[in-house]
């Protein structure tokens, strides 16, 4: 299995070479990506069309800089009655994700145009929320690696969050070449979770799949 590049260090998870914005080694945005949405059939000039493509392409940055979060989960899946489960005991799954109050739901589903990828989902409240919460996702794998991650790494986040976004996109590159179905692989892609997005420590599950411990409870 070919393993990716990775790009941040293991012990303090920052990048150790930042991509600079439309690198030489940047992956290729998908032909039409941006113009989806941003011309929206209009006749432009070419000068226009653009100016108006850089001017789309930052709102995004800064939007998902913002209200975006890149995340590796992890569920329990152990054998049961009639089922088999997982070869490590756990299924892992990837999701961007980008939330909005109902007021703003229209910028969700401008993402989802703009990125021909992913849905829009509503969290509906039942407290004293004014609003519900809408949800722009897109977790299935091949649209992370040709849509999603190919167009980050071509224009790179401006905050911290590009770091959480590096590990990422090597996890599910990871995921894309099948470590995850291995011990030492999930640990590896656990030891990575364990950095990102301010998450508690799984430090638990980590020494379960390196072997410390044959305890294989469900912690969640």
């Amino acid at each position: 299995m070919k393993r990716p590049k990775r790009l941040f260090t293991k012990n303090t998870g920052l990048c150790e070479v930042e991509r600079r914005r439309i690198g030489a080694d940047a992956c290729p945005v998908p032909e039409g990506q941006v113009e989806r949405l941003v011309l929206r059939g209009e006749a432009l000039k070419p000068a226009n069309q653009q100016e108006r493509l850089s001017e789309f392409r930052g709102w995004v940055i800064g939007f998902v800089d913002g209200e975006g979060c890149f995340s590796i989960g992890f569920v329990r899946q152990g054998d049961r009655a009639g089922r088999k489960g997982y070869r490590t005991g756990y299924q892992v799954s990837h999701d961007f994700v980008v939330t909005q109050g109902a007021s703003s739901v229209e910028c969700l589903h401008e993402l989802r145009e703009f990125f021909g990828a992913g849905k829009v989902y509503v969290n509906r409240r039942s407290d004293n929320h004014r609003e519900h919460l809408h949800r722009y996702s897109v977790c299935r794998r091949q649209d992370l690696l040709e849509r999603i991650i190919p167009f980050f790494q071509q224009y790179p986040l401006r905050t911290a969050k590009r770091f959480d976004f590096a590990k990422f996109a090597y996890c599910v590159e990871l995921m894309a070449g099948n470590h995850h179905k291995t011990r030492e692989g999930l640990a590896e892609i656990a030891e990575i979770v364990t950095t990102m997005n301010r998450r508690k420590p799984r430090h638990e599950l980590i020494r379960i799949l390196r072997g410390h411990t044959p305890d294989i409870r469900d912690i969640g």
